[in-house]
Order: structure tokens, then sequence, then C-alpha cells
């Protein structure tokens, strides 16, 4: 089976030359979190995050034109009043859709055909698109290098033919859709969801926000957003690579990622799950040429999606030194004994922040190597950051209530 490479695609990645071999690559980056504990979702939560997220302009490279970012982005929940008003087809209520935007060629014939894949696999899914939205873009802002990379990018809105799927549910049928059309077509998603959405591309922290008008729409609210500035010293400038990814951003490197593909690869044959389905169809679930912090995610996100909360999966993925953990109290030491024996661990300076668009979380590797910052105010506002510059740009009127070093920590949203 051939198998495509989505991250290749849109690009700017030079071929093995030389003394030059791209999987030798290494990765640094920032991130921040921001999320709101008052259960209503606003715009200012996107100003906060951006703001927090131009601080981190000096945790992402830049290409030799000066204006082509190594990557940027954003997570946030489906602003669906937002794009309730702004389709030109009627959407089904919030939580019964799922929505992502797609990075596709810019050949239009090219894109006519994936299009009519996609619409093939998502009946064969029992999904029905419900249309195709064009995301407002201005290239004005990137470098040279982006903008020969540059995907078209579009929106993409599903819903289940009969309309009665919604949240984890549908985003299991969204996710078999996602992963066979990607596999065979020259398209990527930084997320396809019912709960979440992501803007981001080859990008700096001060251009995401201009090239993606919507994010400036004061209708485009949400109770979290999660940022990321990248630093890609792992895998080369990619508009697919930058963060954040479906469910994290990270901040370091996973040392052990190649054992991890590995080993992810040997129990494909394995794989099974009563809610996914046939699992054949969904591999590999690393793909090829992906970052370290790419294939964390997907792995991530085939645990949530075939049962596990996301805080389960996180942990069983990064575990906390617990072998030589004496005062460790036995239940907990138990559930990671259990789940050495099933998933080896994902080791290596690292900060990961994480959301399924419903809970936000984040943590550091087993010996706490990477830095990560919480700050939480009295009227519930709280930043997550790997860097404390982050917090500065936060509205005067609040008040610090505490600021902790980050180990171990998740908040529920809604």
């Amino acid at each position: 089976m051939t198998v495509a490479l989505p991250h290749h695609r849109f690009s700017a990645v030079p071929a093995a030359q030389g003394l030059f071999n791209p999987a030798n690559e290494k990765d640094s980056c920032g991130f921040a979190m921001v999320a709101t504990l008052r259960q209503q979702p606003g715009h200012d939560i996107i100003d906060v995050a951006l703001g927090s997220l131009r601080n981190l302009e000096h945790r992402g490279a830049v290409g030799s034109d000066a204006g082509t970012g190594d990557g940027a982005g954003i997570l946030t929940q489906i602003p669906h009043a937002f794009f309730s008003q702004i389709t030109d087809f009627e959407l089904p209520a919030a939580g019964f859709y799922g929505v992502g935007n797609a990075f596709l060629p810019q050949d239009l014939t090219l894109r006519v055909a994936i299009k009519t894949n996609v619409a093939s696999v998502a009946a064969q899914e029992g999904l029905v698109v419900l249309g195709w939205r064009t995301v407002p873009v201005d290239p004005t802002h990137l470098g040279t290098l982006a903008r020969e990379a540059m995907p078209a990018i579009e929106q993409l809105f599903v819903s289940t033919a009969t309309g009665w799927l919604s949240g984890l549910d549908l985003d299991r049928a969204i996710f078999r859709l996602r992963k066979r059309v990607e596999r065979d077509n020259e398209i990527y998603f930084p997320s396809l969801s019912s709960r979440t959405i992501v803007y981001k591309g080859m990008l700096t922290t001060l251009q995401l926000e201009p090239f993606y008008p919507d994010l400036s729409d004061e209708r485009f609210a949400s109770t979290l957003a999660l940022v990321h500035s990248r630093y890609s010293t792992n895998t080369f400038p990619s508009w697919p690579l930058a963060h954040p990814f479906r469910f994290i951003a990270h901040n370091g490197e996973i040392n052990t990622v190649q054992g991890n593909r590995n080993w992810m690869q040997a129990r494909q044959s394995q794989l099974a799950s009563d809610v996914l389905g046939d699992m054949k169809q969904l591999l590999p679930i690393c793909t090829p040429g992906a970052s370290d912090s790419a294939s964390f995610d997907e792995v991530v996100e085939l645990l949530t999606l075939a049962g596990r909360s996301l805080p389960h999966a996180i942990m069983m993925m990064i575990p906390e030194a617990w072998e030589n953990q004496q005062d460790m109290e036995p239940a907990r030491r138990a559930f990671y004994e259990y789940h050495a024996s099933i998933m080896e661990a994902w080791d290596g300076p690292a900060a990961v922040a994480f959301t399924d668009g419903s809970l936000v979380g984040a943590t550091l590797d087993r010996n706490g190597l990477r830095p990560g910052r919480y700050l939480v105010t009295d009227d519930g506002l709280l930043v997550v950051a790997a860097k404390l510059g982050c917090t500065t740009l936060l509205p005067r009127r609040l008040s610090r209530r505490a600021a902790f070093n980050l180990a171990r920590c998740c908040w529920l949203t809604q």
C-alpha cells in the first residue's frame, strides 16, 4: 500500500542530500494556554491568547526572507454563533456537526477531485457534507517561502446523514473520514471535529491574526484557547506541522519518538475497537514524515476516541517517575505499573498542554526539564505558559491570585 505523506506537502523541506538528513532534526518551541472558568465564551479569551502568542515571538524561528515563520497557530472551541452567521448553508445545532480547516492543493482541478472523494468517503462513513467555505486569508503578510508552500485553505462542514450523532460519537465518525481521505489524497486537516478548531500555518506569531481575519471577528468566541510558536529543529517548516495539533501543543522534544513510532507500528495488527470500526482503514496511526509532536498527538487522539479520557491518555504516555517513589499511594502506583505493560513512555524534555474542547490541562516530562507556570486570577481566568512573559498582556483589571510552577494539572472549563 502506498501511503501519502501529508506533512511533506505544503512544505519547504529539502530532500536528504550530502550531510543533511531530515530525520536528524530536533525542536524547541513555546506555548500558552488561556481559559476561563466563568463558563461563558467570549472573544476576550481569543484576544488574551493572541496577545500571549505575540509575546512568544522569540520562541519561534524565522526564515532567511525575514517573513516566513516556522509555525504559529491557535486552537479554540468551535464558535458556533460565528459560523451560523457567516455560512451560506444551514448548520445543525452546536455539537451536531463537525468543521475543520483543510489544506488543499492550489490547483483547482485537483481540488475539485479531492472534494468529490471526500463526499464519497463521507457517505461510506454515514456522513454528509454540509458545505465548504473558503477561509478568508491575507497572504500579503507572508514571506516568499511561506507563500510558495501555501495551500488553498477551505473549511469543511459535515454531519451525520440522520443528524442525530453529536459530541464524541460524531467525532469518531469524523475521525474515520479524516484518516481515510488524508491517507489517499493531497489534503491535510489541522483539525476536523465537533468540539474544537485549529487555525495555523507557516507563520510567525505576529502574522497569525492578520493572516486569518476570522480571529479578529468579535463573534469568534471561546472559553479556551491554546497557542503555539514553533522552532522546528525536529523537522523543517511546514504548514501542517505548525502547532497546535488536534489535542496538544508541545514545547521540547520527545527523545524516544523513533522507538515510540516503531512500537505503534508493531502493535497496529492487534489494534481493535468496538467504537472505531475497521482499524485497517485507519492505518498508519503515526503518519510517516511527521514531527515528534504530531506523532504524539495522533496517539493521544486514538486513545481518547477509543474510549479513554484525555487526562488518562496523557498519563499513559507521559507517566510520572513512579518506579522509585516509595511514598506514592498504591492505587496511583498500580495505575502507572499497569499501563507500563501496554504503553511505553514517550520520554524527553517536554511541556505539553492539551484540550478536547471541554477541559484543558498541562503536564511536564517526568524529570521536569521543561519550564511551565500557570496563573489563576480572581475572576476565573487561567493562563498556562512556557514563558512568564506571556502574562504581561493580561488586562490590568485582573488581579493575580496565584502563580505556580506547573507539574500535573487539569481544569474543567464547562
